[in-house]
Formats: C-alpha cells, structure tokens, sequence
C-alpha cells in the first residue's frame, strides 16, 4: 500500500524495501558491478528553488518531465545500481509516496528518515550508516545531473584505495575544494569571503569544482567523530590529514547543478 500524505513516514528502521548485504567486490560473481549500493541525498529545504519547495521537495521537481529523484535512480541503474538509500525531511510524504506508486523506478530502496531534523549531508551520512557500511557505495546530492562515466570514477576509487573519491571539474564557482599535485584533498575555499580552511600543507593547491558525486569506503564511518548536523566538507577537512581522499575530474562531461528554478530550461537543453 501506497504511503497517503497524512501517514507517518517509515522510520530508518523500517526499510520500505528490504535490501540483502552487499557483498564486497572481491566475492563478486563475474559481471556483476563493483558498487552495488548508492545514497541519494534528497532531504535538503530547497530554499534556492522556491516557490516550488513551498509545496513540494525539490527531489520530485520536474525536468524534462521526470522528477529529478527518478532522473538519478536511473542514471545510477546504467551503472548496475539498483539499490538506494534515500533520505528525507522536507515534505518527506511526498518523496515516500512518489517511490511507492513507482516502485522505486525499478529500484530497490530505503527510506532514511529525517523529519525530525534535517542533518546535513554529513549528518545524513552518518544516520544511514547501517544500510552501507558492508561494502563501498556512492553518495549522490539529488539535484544534480550529469553525464559522468561513473563507472571510470568507481575504477579511479578501486585503482586507489583512498577513504573517498569526490567527482570535480574545473568550472568557475564560489567554492572550491583545494587539492595538491597529486590530486589530494587538502583544503576548501571560499572565494567570496576568502575564508581557507586548510586540511595539510601543500604547495600550490588545485582549485576544484566539487559535483556533489561521491564514492565512499564505509571504512569511513568509524572514523566520524561529529554528532547531529554536519556537512560532508567538514568531514572531509577533518579526515583529510590522515586519509587519502582523491578528486576526480571529469571536466569534459555534462553537469549542472539544479538548485534554483532557473537551472530547470538549461537541464533540459543538457539532458533531453
């Protein structure tokens, strides 16, 4: 039965979906792919895309006719991944609603359950740790659509072995995460403000654009130390002097970042 708008969303406890372990990718039968499981980061306020999130979550706002929560499911699913987390806050009813009368978009999914609190991408992270800590996953912000070849980003991970690999490209933008020669997190820039928040010493630090795509080692999670609402910079930033978190750019693919109504004709000039 489909969730109405008055029910109670599932708690994180209660998975919509129930979503067997994932296996590591070493005991991975042939051609089966190497992450298997991915979080869609779908809670935010959308305060950016008003008046439409006055009414309705970003996550079910419409490009090219398809919500951009289907549109990412199903770029997750040319990859092989058919199972998502998703979580939520703002009108949380309606995304559950939406993955129920759709059946997850062929997908397997659980609902984690934020409406309390909004935590952040961090916060969000951590809460659902216990659907993603067997095996590394991809963490994905819900607004954002792209072309990448996210199956080079997950060999660049597994080639690696860092903590955490994060897409980047060279576009202009306010913030940037600042990496060294050797494509190495290191710090973040605001270069509005000219705030440097420094992670270790490198000389002559990259700027890069950050996608909001991500491949995580869940050998992360016993490293968080933060509580409640925080972003994944500032977890980066805290773990960036210890661990090996790499960029990878993909500066010659598609992307934009849907985060305010006027972003809506430009993505559906980029993704027809």
């Amino acid at each position: 039965m489909s969730p109405s708008a008055s029910q109670t969303p599932p708690r994180q406890d209660q998975p919509s979906a129930q979503i067997p372990p994932a296996p590591y990718p070493q005991h991975a039968p042939p051609r089966q792919p190497p992450i298997q499981r991915a979080m869609i980061l779908a809670a935010g306020l959308g305060t950016r895309f008003k008046p439409w999130t006055d009414q309705h979550p970003k996550a079910l706002a419409q490009v090219g006719g398809k919500p951009l929560l289907q549109r990412n499911i199903e770029y997750l699913q040319q990859y092989g991944i058919r199972q998502v987390v998703v979580n939520v806050h703002h009108f949380a009813d309606q995304i559950i609603e939406a993955l129920a009368d759709n059946k997850g978009w062929g997908s397997e999914y659980i609902i984690s359950d934020e409406t309390d609190e909004v935590l952040e991408t961090g916060g969000g992270l951590k809460k659902a740790h216990s659907f993603l800590e067997a095996a590394p996953f991809v963490l994905m912000n819900v607004d954002i659509l792209t072309d990448m070849d996210l199956s080079a980003m997950i060999q660049d991970h597994f080639r690696y072995q860092p903590l955490a690999t994060l897409a980047v490209t060279g576009r202009s933008t306010s913030r940037y995460f600042l990496f060294d020669e050797k494509d190495l997190l290191c710090g973040w820039q605001n270069v509005q403000t000219g705030q440097v928040r420094t992670a270790r010493p490198a000389d002559a630090p990259r700027q890069k654009a950050f996608s909001g795509i991500h491949v995580i080692d869940p050998g992360i999670f016993p490293l968080i130390r933060r509580t409640g609402k925080f972003s994944m910079v500032d977890l980066y930033l805290d773990l960036a002097a210890d661990h090996t978190i790499r960029g990878f750019d993909h500066s010659m693919s598609k992307l934009i970042d849907v985060g305010k109504p006027e972003a809506v004709a430009k993505a559906e000039a980029l993704f027809p």
